[in-house]
């Protein structure tokens, strides 16, 4: 049997994810989306804690910064981080709907 580069192996782990994460994000009824945020907030707060665990580990090791993975920290950190904005401002506009209106 041959050796399958790793590389390929998380590339269809990755591709499947994004076919996964859509059709679950989209299949989810209006009325429990808030509580979906939540836990994509919560989800993407751990992915920034991974990232920057990672960016401090390979910066304090002799490789050069723009290695493979340093970029792959920083990216996933810019796109948790937009991720939790988005979600906090979609949760709020929705619970805003649900506020009584003052006359």
């Amino acid at each position: 049997m041959e050796h399958v580069d790793p590389f390929i192996i998380n590339l269809i782990v990755f591709v499947l994810a994004i076919f996964v994460g859509y059709f679950v994000v989209w299949s989810v009824t209006p009325a429990l989306h808030t509580p979906l945020m939540s836990v994509t907030n919560a989800i993407s707060g751990i992915i920034i804690i991974g990232s920057l665990t990672l960016l401090v580990k390979n910066g304090s090791s002799t490789s050069t910064l723009l290695d493979v993975s340093s970029i792959m920290g920083y990216l996933a950190t810019i796109l948790a981080s937009i991720n939790i904005f988005g979600g906090f401002v979609v949760t709020q506009r929705m619970l805003a709907m649900y506020k009584k209106k003052k006359k």
